[in-house]
């Protein structure tokens, strides 16, 4: 295991109690006190350990030790000691809305003060062999986005008197060119159990255009062969298609150098391999690895096994209520021992948009390196990981109207070449002696074996379809969306919302007491609508409400308030005992 200074954290004040998650006042004093010392370059009493360095990799100054044996993962060069300001100032440098734009935004997703307007084109696409089937015919859209924030909207379960009548009062939508997007998706034109399919389950995933069926269908019948390490012409444009994927998901997520891209099956494997190739180099005995109480299965358990294997702990930022975040609590977690936060974007189970800039900035000021699930978030907002400032950022293809069995996960360069490959075979290796093999450098060292380069085709057809639709587009018209379905099932009595945040993605998630969630799920399914009932592989946050299960609607950009319509009313027939 590899050393390097340690850290300690400032002291909590003894005074301050654990509350709710937007307490800006509290907080911000928190994070004042937490990173004093910090500020003032205060130096300890005791002498830290020696580091070894990774290359590329910047180091704090030598902070105090609670263990002389334990030890901290690599610093990340942007990590500065100043405390970073919890408070959103005027214009806080985050995740830009698009790779070409010099808009910022807070925590990776836009403003909601009304400010954004988009600007400037969209960054070009390209095909390697010029395939014109990875590129989508023109679909144009206006929008004035306000992204994911329900303004004064109640989401209290109860019938306010302004939700009676939500179809008469809800606000108009934005300019959205929704039937041309809706042809795109031939998924979508067919009937289930005599009925018009309403497909409201996009957050286990979101089906594809026809552009991605078919780019992938053209690989297969026109591009097909191995990737790498062959001269034929064949070889050459399967390699170039590969390559071209890349570089698109580097635009996608605004990352810096295409090497920083490796390809994955998806959000699940990415996490493993970090989990296993930079966990098990800088993570030992005593170490703290903490996550939330938000997180999907996938960002708990390969912590869990990584702590098993090397005599970690894991630990869990509490959540309120409403489903949020208490950083607060967070701060106090922070500490000597703590070597690795991993945080999900956006909640899958109840849709929690987490400031994610400001969980980094808190973990970079102690020299902790962070990795951000982005499966959730992707598909729904804009991310810039270089202006996040992320140290790993991972996301599913089939989320985003990509194929299934491909994802991505970004590295910063300075991390993905000091981590050790996690599987060995085929295009990762450089040279193959029985006394030693060499490896090549990231990416390819993390991509053994032929991967899925149909998938890695089809998930470049999806961001170009994202692209040329326009996420600005998108995103205001889903958070219209998002409203309105809010409103519209806090007319049906009994309803319980399950997650109300104030900073939500397109989750409707809900319960009707006395009525089993199968059930609804199945008499939706009568109707023709598909949702998912379940604990949503998020036990830890459906249990924070008492329940073993929800029931999740889940809206993308291609669903419609007349489908929400017809999901109120398939709700108001359903039969209670």
């Amino acid at each position: 295991m590899t050393t390097a200074p340690n850290s300690e954290p400032a002291s909590v004040p003894a005074d301050v109690a654990g509350g709710e998650a937007g307490h800006s006042e509290l907080v911000a004093k928190l994070v004042a006190e937490a990173f004093s010392e910090l500020s003032r370059g205060a130096r300890p009493t005791e002498t830290a350990s020696v580091p070894v360095e990774i290359p590329g990799m910047a180091q704090l100054p030598e902070m105090p030790a609670t263990d002389a044996n334990s030890a901290v993962p690599p610093v990340h060069p942007s990590a500065q000691p100043a405390a970073p300001k919890l408070a959103e100032p005027e214009k806080t440098p985050s995740g830009g809305h698009a790779p070409d734009s010099g808009e910022t935004y807070a925590f990776g997703e836009p403003r909601c003060n009304g400010a954004y307007r988009p600007q400037g084109n969209q960054p070009a696409t390209k095909t390697a062999n010029h395939n014109s089937l990875l590129g989508l015919p023109g679909a144009e859209t206006v929008a004035t986005p306000e992204y994911y924030f329900l303004h004064g909207s109640d989401v209290s379960g109860k019938s306010p008197l302004a939700c009676q009548s939500y179809p008469k009062t809800a606000a108009p939508l934005p300019k959205f060119d929704l039937e041309g997007v809706r042809r795109d998706f031939p998924a979508l034109h067919q009937f289930v159990n005599g009925k018009p399919l309403i497909w409201l389950d996009n957050a286990a995933t979101t089906h594809k255009p026809q552009a991605v069926i078919d780019a992938t269908s053209q690989f297969y019948g026109r591009d097909n062969s191995n990737i790498h390490r062959a001269a034929h012409t064949l070889a050459a444009r399967s390699t170039e298609l590969f390559e071209a994927g890349r570089e698109k998901v580097r635009k996608f997520l605004g990352a810096g150098d295409a090497k920083e891209i490796v390809f994955v099956r998806g959000t699940t494997e990415a996490i493993n391999l970090v989990a296993q190739s930079y966990g098990r180099e800088y993570i030992g005995a005593g170490d703290e690895i903490i996550v939330s109480e938000l997180e999907h299965h996938a960002n708990i358990v390969p912590w869990q096994l990584l702590a098993e294997q090397v005599g970690a702990t894991v630990r869990a930022i509490p959540i309120n209520d409403r489903g949020e975040l208490l950083l607060e609590e967070y701060v106090k977690l922070l500490g000597p021992r703590t070597k690795f936060v991993s945080v999900a974007h956006v909640s899958n189970s109840l849709g929690t948009i987490n400031p994610v800039e400001q969980i980094i900035a808190l973990a970079h000021a102690r020299g902790v390196p962070v990795l951000v699930d982005g499966a959730q978030s992707t598909p729904h907002l804009p991310v810039n990981v270089t202006a996040l400032d992320a140290d790993f950022y991972a996301f599913s293809g089939h989320k985003i109207f990509a194929p299934t069995g491909i994802g991505a996960l970004y590295g910063k360069a300075s991390l993905l070449e000091a981590m050790p490959p996690w599987q060995g075979g085929g295009h990762m290796i450089k040279d193959v002696r029985f006394e030693k093999t060499a490896y090549q450098h990231a990416p390819e060292k993390f991509e053994a074996g032929t991967p899925d380069i149909a998938g890695v085709v089809g998930l470049g057809a999806a961001i170009d379809y994202l692209f040329k639709v326009g996420i600005p587009a998108l995103a205001a018209y889903e958070n219209a969306l998002l409203e309105y379905g809010t409103q519209a099932l806090a007319t049906i009595p009994g309803l319980r919302p399950i997650g109300t945040a104030a900073s939500k993605a397109s989750i409707l998630a809900f319960v009707i007491p006395g009525v089993p969630n199968e059930n609804i799920a199945r008499h939706l399914d009568q109707q023709g609508i598909a949702v998912r009932a379940g604990h949503h592989c998020a036990q830890p946050a459906i249990r924070h409400f008492g329940l073993e299960s929800s029931v999740r609607p889940s809206l993308a950009f291609y669903n419609t308030r007349e489908e929400i319509d017809t999901l109120v009313r398939a709700l108001r027939s359903l039969k209670r005992s």
